[in-house]
């Protein structure tokens, strides 16, 4: 049997042993924390077919600049002397075009539509219970700039198959008929989904581990020992850990992990914050994007996670009350009977979503290691990809053919 080890302990890292389990692999899984804490827990719990616009696009350039003068908006980019950023700047504005969006609208559809796929197996297995709900996404918008902007994805989504309606105020209300609202309409992502991340994560660490898969916590990677074009040994400490194949899943610390086999992948934080209120009148049944302040705000549990910004910086440990003001004060100008509070410091969560320069995600053998497969890069995203990748990564390893193509992920 051959033994695989996957280091990082997210959704990617946990759905890849879940498929290579399924193949027959002995599975090791390494994180570098007690796999609790991870960006795939704290985030919105979208599944977002309807997100095959990458990051990279005409207009975020110009947007981001405004952005960053502004304490409260959803993105910024914290200013210094910081040459990976730079690097990424200037791959990112190099992708930054319609021909780039355009070549990357059904390699994004096809993994997310595999994604939500797999999430809707996932399931119906026994032991998994993790509120998968197919009520869509509601992309609400109080301007018309923003409406045109929407109505201009819709069309594009329905050409790509998928499933968007443009809606006004009127049959927004129908659809939530106890949440007030101060919007001129939104766009009905129907095509999309939701879940609960926690529970999700927790399902599947009780399988794996149920199933013979370890996984090893508090064991960070300090050094990789190669053999001309093969990983060899694994170090963390003084422990030693050796496998036939060699997956790297490990979100915004890849470019640090990847450097100890001399493997360049360009990658930037980006820090998102969410938090939980109770909403024991359950007005919000709907998963809702806020078009112009960039919030996402999911129903799981009983309560409802708000969840915004995009921090471009090192990792870090610092929480920015501005940013979670921004998100609070940004609620009622949508939804007026809506008033959450501005949490305290320690019932605020924070993550770092992988983002590369493009938009896409990175999935792939290397061409320098041979038994290392690159499995990360997915921004905002990642939860909604897990399955896809991991079961790619799967397919990758057992030398199958991929579920759909994956040139567009090249690592190269």
């Amino acid at each position: 049997m051959s033994k695989v080890l996957i280091i990082g302990g997210g959704i990617v890292g946990l759905s890849s042993a879940y498929y290579l389990h399924k193949k027959g692999y002995e599975v090791t899984v390494l994180d570098k924390g007690d796999v609790a804490d991870n960006c795939s827990f704290g985030n919105a719990g979208m599944i977002v077919p309807s997100h095959f616009v990458p990051l990279a696009a005409p207009g975020m350039i110009s947007q981001g600049i405004r952005w960053m003068f502004n304490s409260k908006s959803p993105f910024y980019v914290r200013p210094g002397l910081n040459l990976n950023l730079v690097n990424w700047g200037l791959k990112f504005v190099k992708h930054a075009t319609s021909k780039h969006v355009e070549q990357s609208a059904e390699p994004l559809r096809d993994l997310s539509l595999l994604s939500k796929k797999l999430y809707e197996d996932l399931s119906k297995e026994s032991g998994f219970n993790f509120e998968l709900t197919n009520k869509g996404i509601l992309a609400f918008y109080k301007t018309e700039k923003a409406g045109e902007e929407e109505a201009h994805l819709a069309e594009k989504a329905n050409e790509l198959g998928l499933d968007m309606a443009v809606l006004d105020a009127a049959a927004c209300k129908a659809l939530q008929p106890e949440l007030e609202l101060d919007v001129l309409g939104a766009v009905h992502y129907r095509c999309d989904a939701h879940l609960y991340p926690g529970k999700l994560m927790q399902d599947l660490l009780r399988y794996l581990e149920q199933n013979d898969v370890k996984i090893v916590r508090n064991k960070e990677v300090d050094r990789i020992e190669s053999d001309l074009n093969r990983i060899t040994k694994v170090f963390t400490g003084s422990d030693v850990w050796e496998a036939d194949e060699y997956v790297l899943a490990t979100g915004s610390w890849s470019p640090a992990v990847a450097k100890m086999v001399n493997l360049n992948i360009s990658l930037m934080p980006g820090k998102g914050y969410s938090f939980m209120e109770s909403e024991p009148k359950n007005r919000v049944t709907i998963p809702a994007l806020l078009c112009e302040a960039r919030v996402a705000i999911t129903p799981m549990n009983g309560s409802i996670r708000y969840g915004g910004t995009m921090e471009l910086d090192k990792i870090n440990t610092r929480i920015n009350m501005q940013r979670v003001k921004g998100i609070v004060q940004s609620v009622p100008k949508y939804f007026p009977d809506l008033k959450p509070d501005l949490p305290a410091e320690d019932k605020i969560w924070y993550g770092f979503r992988p983002s590369s320069p493009d938009g896409l995600p990175y999935i792939g053998r290397s061409a320098q290691k041979k038994n290392l497969i690159v499995a990360t890069g997915h921004g905002m995203m990642g939860l909604s990809l897990g399955p896809a990748t991991g079961l790619l990564v799967s397919q990758i390893i057992a030398e199958q053919p991929t579920e759909i193509k994956i040139d567009a992920f090249s690592i190269r």
